[in-house]
């Protein structure tokens, strides 16, 4: 029992980092925090829904807005991070971000929802890319492994605005209760600001453009889209599966999407140290296996079955993404946040469209073969490890 609790206990060096340590607890709130207040507003969309009195469509172009300004701000976030220094920008983001998630719970109509979630995906996006490239930037100078940890924080901000649901017939004003949220995001932000607001990214020795050096980044982006866009579809599908597929009852529709949830703040409190031992590239490869073993689970249509192999879709996925922002931080010859926003935008675009694509093969054909698509996906990533560490010379 000893020996297992030690065992454990390195495993989550990175989050005992964190907590022990403010230098790594600042950046890893800013995850947290992004999640706690996109968490809260998303808890209260029927209701927004239903007071503008729009349409389910309406309401879905509205939302449009919302990745179209994460995507206007990609492009751009690189200079502006490396321009403030990527310390401030990510507090700058954060205060943004606070800013932005009061105005969608009293935009008064459909056209101005959309423009006010139309800035909320500017500040969202930029904040996702400086929180990123700070944390890879930290990583660097005190060679230290917490970025998997780090996304855990961001798993775990989503379960406290899950938590928070609990408030509203407390609170029973929707503007209030995310008046609540801004204060706990500002107020822990505020204290911890200084212990990163400094650090700038360090200088490069930038190479001349050509394109077999753009290579290993075109491959990540590859691997971020499939990954996220099989997270999007998972989030969204799960359900559906369990209810037409699996015949569970009403009780279990969210057994699957919480069990993915679950291990996948699990395995990302574990990553780093796996990491540390065994490498990102290695690491990505355990996580394709894995994710690939849960499809199998689900594909067995057996309800149990199904929902293990969900949680076990969750922990694949865990340590993949934070992962691939590491990886894209070091390639050579590459500023860390260029590398981060591909990686981010690529892999956005995926959580986006994946549940678009998996919508169409189900309405076409069935929602087993959406998820035999999603297994297919996940031993191409296995493949593609194959040519990362081919390719690990291009990572410093």
């Amino acid at each position: 029992m000893y020996l297992c609790w030690l065992n454990l206990s390195k495993l989550m060096r990175s989050l005992k980092l964190i907590l022990t340590n403010p230098r790594y607890f600042g950046p890893a709130w800013v995850f947290a925090s992004l999640n706690i207040l996109f968490g809260t507003w998303a808890i209260y969309i029927p209701a927004v829904k239903e007071d503008l009195g729009i349409s389910k469509s309406m309401l879905g172009i509205a939302i449009f807005f919302l990745s179209l300004g994460v995507f206007t701000i990609f492009p751009l976030a690189s200079r502006l991070i490396n321009k403030l220094g990527v310390g401030k920008a990510t507090s700058i983001g954060i205060v943004l971000c606070c800013i932005a998630a009061l105005f969608p719970l009293i935009a008064p109509g459909m056209i101005s929802l959309a423009a006010v979630l139309y800035f909320m995906g500017i500040t969202n996006g930029f904040t996702d890319i400086s929180m990123n490239t700070l944390v890879t930037e930290i990583e660097k100078e005190d060679n230290q492994k917490f970025m998997s940890a780090s996304h855990g924080f961001f798993s775990l901000g989503g379960v406290l605005a899950g938590l928070g649901s609990f408030l509203i017939p407390v609170i029973g004003n929707r503007e209030l209760h995310m008046l609540f949220a801004i204060a706990l995001v500002l107020a822990v932000n505020i204290f911890f600001f200084k212990r990163y607001v400094k650090v700038v990214a360090a200088p490069i020795e930038k190479e001349p453009f050509r394109f077999k050096n753009f290579k290993p980044l075109l491959l990540l982006g590859v691997v971020s889209f499939v990954v996220m866009g099989s997270e999007g579809a998972i989030v969204d599908w799960s359900g559906l599966f369990l209810k037409e597929v699996s015949l569970a009852p009403e009780a279990l529709w969210g057994a699957g999407f919480l069990g993915f949830q679950a291990f996948m703040t699990l395995g990302r409190f574990l990553g780093d140290s796996i990491s540390a031992r065994i490498g990102s590239v290695k690491i990505v490869a355990v996580g394709a296996v894995i994710a690939i073993v849960g499809y199998l689970l689900v594909l067995t249509t057996m309800l149990y079955l199904a929902i293990l192999g969900f949680a076990l879709t969750g922990l694949g996925f865990s340590v993949i993404v934070p992962e691939l922002f590491r990886i894209g931080g070091n390639v050579k010859g590459v500023e860390s946040s260029q590398g981060v926003s591909f990686i981010a935008g690529t892999g956005y675009s995926g959580f986006l469209v994946g549940p678009v694509i998996l919508g169409f093969i189900a309405e076409q054909f069935s929602l087993n073969l959406s998820f035999i698509t999603l297994m297919v996906s996940s031993i191409a990533v296995l493949g593609a490890t194959l040519l990362l560490r081919r390719r690990s010379s291009k990572v410093s």
